[in-house]
């Protein structure tokens, strides 16, 4: 017998009442990445409530965190030397405490001032801070071959460090008062790069290359934020290039650094400039993942010169491992990301490019630390912000935060008033309804 043809049943919708839900197609990979990445900016840059109310307090607790593990680590660097000196192994750790104390109060004071009210002090700042860095050519002390400090009552002061923070507060002074003339070169260029030059010149007189790499830095991120074209900054770098270049040939001392670190065998003369940090990548190599104990480090034992400053990194990694190296950068880390929020949030001018700089300046400068302790630069001077030890870099770092998180609380601030206003709903203009309705039965 034949089979009789069976009828293809049609595909039924389910009605509004059904409980069946239609079944999405899965997502592709490059959706999901896209999905993923918006997702991470937006955390990153922060919304409703968790850049209102936490930004502030991610900024503080991870620069507290940071200045405190630094003082710890300043008196476990230094002891050894200080008792091979003489002097008591508890002196560089409480002068970066009593510096660190002033810091932190400085920070809090600016934290609660407007920080519009600081423009009127930018011209006075850079001038003080150009007048300051001639000042140490004629009288300053020269410390391992850089001419950098002026020594006061025993109490030295680095005036390059000041300059970072002042160059940072002029630069967006001035680019806000450009506004959109900043679309043309000349306003560019004119007067924010010759002032940046001057800064520059007067530091690497002192011949103190990192500081003026940072200080290079600080003058790139105030031009982007302040929305300088794209095409400036390339023939900057082509310039930038060039002149470090010139200034690299023509310095013995640096042409040997860099050579030892390219090929990793000493100079023509026999000195091996990349001593330092091959003692820094052994120490952190003995650290392991969780280090040889906190205080029990070796190569703090002349092994690694100025091991308490510039290369405290290695310090770090020792002593604390693999365990405390990655502490250091989740800080640092979520310092940078609180940042972030604060300046994807501000819409002045003068905010953004002031919020930005020091943003760069701080995460631009410890990344370069953390490069050359690793061994992915050449030796540089550049201390470790917060941590490394030095009076006058962590003063001007503390300062710099709590002219940050002046701008947080504004923020935080400009997020609670609405709330506070929604018992006015009810009446016109603002009025309160019980005010409104008294005047109607009056």
């Amino acid at each position: 017998m034949a089979s009789t043809p069976t009828r293809q049943q049609p595909a039924r919708t389910p009605g509004p009442g059904s409980s069946a839900t239609p079944v999405r197609p899965p997502a592709t990979l490059p959706a999901r990445l896209r999905t993923l990445r918006r997702r991470f900016w937006s955390a990153l840059e922060g919304n409703g409530t968790s850049r209102n109310g936490s930004t502030y307090y991610l900024i503080l607790g991870s620069t507290l965190a940071l200045t405190a593990i630094g003082i710890m680590m300043v008196l476990s660097a230094s002891s050894v030397e200080s008792i091979a000196a003489g002097k008591s192994p508890y002196g560089d750790a409480l002068k970066q405490g009593m510096f660190a104390g002033i810091g932190i109060f400085t920070m809090f004071v600016l934290s609660r001032i407007n920080v519009t009210w600081l423009k009127r002090l930018a011209w006075i700042a850079i001038g003080v801070a150009l007048v300051l860095l001639v000042l140490v050519q004629v009288v300053g002390a020269e410390v391992n071959g850089n001419k950098n400090w002026i020594d006061i009552g025993g109490i030295t002061f680095q005036p390059s460090e000041a300059s970072k923070l002042a160059l940072a507060l002029w630069m967006a002074t001035v680019l806000a008062r450009k506004g959109r003339l900043l679309s043309r070169w000349q306003h560019v260029a004119v007067p924010a790069v010759p002032m940046a030059g001057a800064v520059i010149v007067l530091v690497m007189v002192g011949n103190d290359l990192g500081t003026a790499m940072i200080i290079m830095m600080i003058t790139a991120a105030a031009l982007f934020f302040a929305g300088a074209p794209l095409y400036f900054f390339g023939i900057a770098g082509l310039v930038g290039a060039a002149g470090a270049a010139i200034m690299a040939i023509t310095s013995p001392n640096r042409v040997c650094r860099i050579t030892s670190w390219w090929t990793g065998q000493s100079c023509a003369d026999g000195i091996d400039a990349n001593y330092q940090a091959t003692n820094g990548l052994y120490g952190l190599a003995s650290g392991g993942w969780f280090g040889v104990g906190l205080g029990q480090s070796r190569q703090k034992y002349s092994w690694i010169p100025e091991a308490h400053n510039d290369f405290i990194f290695a310090i770090i990694g020792e002593e604390l491992g693999l365990v405390g190296t990655v502490v250091v950068l989740i800080l640092f880390a979520i310092l940078g990301a609180a940042i972030y929020r604060v300046v994807v949030a501000q819409e002045d001018v003068f905010h953004r490019v002031l919020a930005g700089t020091i943003m760069v300046w701080l995460l631009g400068q410890a990344t370069v630390n953390m490069a050359v302790v690793t061994g992915l630069m050449p030796v540089i001077g550049v201390p470790l912000p917060f941590i490394s030890y030095g009076g006058s870099a962590l003063l001007m770092s503390l300062c710099a935060v709590g002219v940050v998180l002046s701008l947080a609380r504004e923020q935080m601030a400009a997020a609670i008033r609405p709330k506070k206003m929604l018992k006015f709903k009810a009446g016109s203009r603002g009025t309160p309804a019980k005010k409104k309705t008294a005047r109607k039965r009056a």
